[in-house]
C-alpha cells in the first residue's frame, strides 16, 4: 500500500469510526479527529501492509449498495437528477449505517435536489438527531426480533421435551390409527391434529358420535376415502398434545 492510499484508507476509517460513535464527524482540525486518524493509520499500516482496502465497486464506480437503491419518488426529470445527486452524495459518506439511513429516510428526489449544495458534513450534522433516533429504533427492533426468536426456540424445545416425555411421535400416532378398528363415518366437528409421515397426511377430527373419530387421509397426491375409528381417550390426549406445536 503506497502512502497516499494508506492515508485515504485511514481517513475513511476515521470518518466511519467517528460516525458510528457520534453520528457525525468532528472537524478534521479537532483533537478527537486527529487522534482517531492516527490510531486508524497505525492499525491499517500494521494490519494490511501492502494491501489496499477499498469497498467493492462495479465497472461504473458505484458500490453494491448504490446499485440496489430504490427508485426515488418524483417526476421523471426529478428522479434522474435526484438519483444522480444521491449516488454522488452517498459516495461521500463512509458509514454504511448512515448511507442506509439516508436511503431509507430520503425517498423523494426533491430532498436530494434541494440540498445538493449543502456540504455533506453540514447535512449530516443537521440530520444527527433523526439519525440517532433511527439507529435507536433499529437497535430496539433487532433486539425485539432476537428475543422473539429466542422465545420461540424455547417454546419449541419445551414442546419437544413434552412429546419425548410422553413418548409421542408422528409415526407412533399413525400406527395407533392404523391399528384401530374402522367404522362407518360420523359427522365431523373439531379437528384434533394433523400428522404427516412417510408420504401420508392425516387429519383427525372429533365427531358427533362420542365414540368415534373421523380420519381424512391423503397418500401422496391421492385423497383416500374418509373413515372413522374408535375414540380412545389415550389417543385423543396424545393427539391434543401433538397439536400444541408452537
Amino acid at each position: 500500500m503506497d502512502l497516499q492510499a494508506l492515508r485515504e484508507a485511514a481517513i475513511e476509517a476515521t470518518s466511519r469510526a467517528l460516525y458510528d460513535k457520534h453520528g457525525v464527524v468532528p472537524s478534521e482540525d479537532s483533537d478527537e479527529w486527529e487522534d482517531e486518524y492516527r490510531r486508524q493509520f497505525a492499525l491499517l499500516k500494521e494490519r494490511y501492509g501492502a494491501q489496499v482496502v477499498t469497498p467493492p465497486r462495479s465497472a461504473n464506480g458505484t458500490t453494491i449498495l448504490q446499485r440496489q437503491l430504490p427508485e426515488l419518488r418524483g417526476t421523471p426529470e426529478e428522479q434522474r437528477w435526484g438519483g444522480a445527486i444521491r449516488d454522488e452524495r452517498l459516495r461521500e459518506v463512509p458509514s454504511e449505517a448512515v448511507r442506509g439511513f439516508l436511503v431509507e429516510n430520503w425517498p423523494r428526489a426533491k430532498q436530494w435536489i434541494d440540498t445538493r449544495d449543502v456540504p455533506i458534513r453540514t447535512l449530516l450534522q443537521r440530520l444527527a438527531p433523526q439519525y440517532e433516533d433511527w439507529r435507536k429504533k433499529r437497535t430496539e427492533a433487532a433486539a425485539s426480533r432476537k428475543a422473539e426468536v429466542q422465545q420461540k426456540a424455547a417454546a419449541v424445545a419445551a414442546y419437544q421435551e413434552r412429546l419425548k416425555a410422553a413418548g409421542i411421535t408422528p409415526e407412533g400416532l399413525v400406527e395407533l390409527v392404523d391399528a384401530s378398528e374402522r367404522f362407518d363415518q360420523a359427522p365431523l366437528t373439531v379437528k384434533l391434529a394433523e400428522i404427516a409421515v412417510e408420504g401420508r397426511h392425516l387429519r383427525i377430527f372429533e365427531t358427533a358420535d362420542p365414540n368415534l373419530l373421523l380420519v381424512k387421509e391423503k397418500k401422496g397426491p391421492l385423497q383416500l376415502p374418509d373413515y372413522a375409528i374408535e375414540r380412545d381417550e389415550g389417543l385423543v390426549g396424545d393427539l391434543k398434545l401433538y397439536a400444541q406445536a408452537p
